[in-house]
C-alpha cells in the first residue's frame, strides 16, 4: 500500500511526486518551485514514458505531474496504464494542449486533474500538494 511509508513533515505528510516531463527546464522549474514551499518533498523526475513507468513501479508516487506529449509512450497511455496498476495515484495532466478533446480523453485515461501550461498558477500546485497532504493524513490515521 502506498500510504505506508508516510512521514510527517512540519505539520504535512510527506508527498512523494514524480515530474514526468521531457522538457527539462520545465521539470527543473516545477521541482524547485515545490522545494520551495515543501523543502523536504521527495520529488523524482522522468523525461519519457518508459522511465516513468519503472520510477512508478519502484518509487510509488503519490503525485504525477504528466504531460501528455512525451517521447516513447504518451502521457495518455501512461496515464491510463497507470491508474489499472495504481488506482490510488494522483495523476495531474500538465499539457501545453489546452483543448475539450485533451481534456476529454485525459479525463477518460483517469487523469485526476488537467492544468494548461499556459494558465499554470503555482498557488493551485501549492493547494493541491497541501489537499493530498491532508488526505494522505486522514487515511492513515484511519
Amino acid at each position: 500500500m502506498i500510504l505506508s511509508n508516510r512521514i510527517p513533515y512540519g505539520g504535512i505528510t510527506m508527498v512523494k511526486i514524480l515530474l514526468v516531463e521531457d522538457n527539462a527546464s520545465l521539470r527543473q522549474s516545477l521541482k524547485e518551485i515545490i522545494h520551495l514551499q515543501f523543502t523536504s518533498m521527495v520529488i523524482e523526475e522522468a523525461a519519457e514514458g518508459n522511465e516513468a513507468l519503472k520510477k512508478v513501479g519502484t518509487f510509488l508516487p503519490d503525485l504525477i505531474f504528466m504531460d501528455i506529449k512525451l517521447p516513447g509512450k504518451s502521457g495518455l497511455y501512461l496515464t491510463k496504464k497507470i491508474k489499472k496498476d495504481h488506482p490510488k495515484i494522483i495523476i495531474v495532466i500538465l499539457t501545453c494542449y489546452d483543448s475539450r478533446e485533451y481534456r476529454d480523453a485525459a479525463f477518460e485515461c483517469g487523469a485526476d486533474r488537467f492544468i494548461a501550461k499556459g494558465a499554470l498558477i503555482w498557488q493551485e500546485i501549492e493547494a493541491l500538494i497541501r489537499s493530498i497532504s491532508s488526505d494522505l493524513d486522514y487515511r492513515t490515521s484511519n
